[in-house]
């Protein structure tokens, strides 16, 4: 069984609207969500979906049930509204480690 992230660390809680596609209207997302996680706000370089080098200003790590596509909306604890870069989902398997998706923001 994979091991769970302790949820003692999931401190902050940041809103999430899943990304459908586009319309002639612009953007279309599902309804917001809450989600609980561990928020890390600095630079750090990650690779697109479309293999390019971009800077992400802030990353979150939470259960590894959670998994939005690139570009859904992301409103942080303060307010500031950015997008999903890219989505890693370490899983641990059997190790005595805890498995979680991390996401990187614009």
């Amino acid at each position: 069984m994979a091991g769970v992230i302790p949820g003692f660390l999931l401190q902050h809680t940041l809103t999430v609207e899943a990304y459908r596609g586009s319309s002639s209207k612009g953007d279309l997302y599902e309804a917001p969500v809450e989600v609980s996680c561990l928020l890390d706000e600095r630079l750090q370089m990650v690779t697109s979906p479309g293999g390019e080098k971009v800077t992400s200003s802030s990353s979150y790590i939470t259960t590894l049930a959670h998994n939005p596509p690139p570009k859904s909306r992301v409103t942080l604890p303060d307010g500031r509204v950015t997008k999903v870069i890219t989505v890693a989902r370490p899983d641990g398997g059997a190790l005595p480690v805890p498995s979680n998706t991390q996401v990187y923001l614009q």
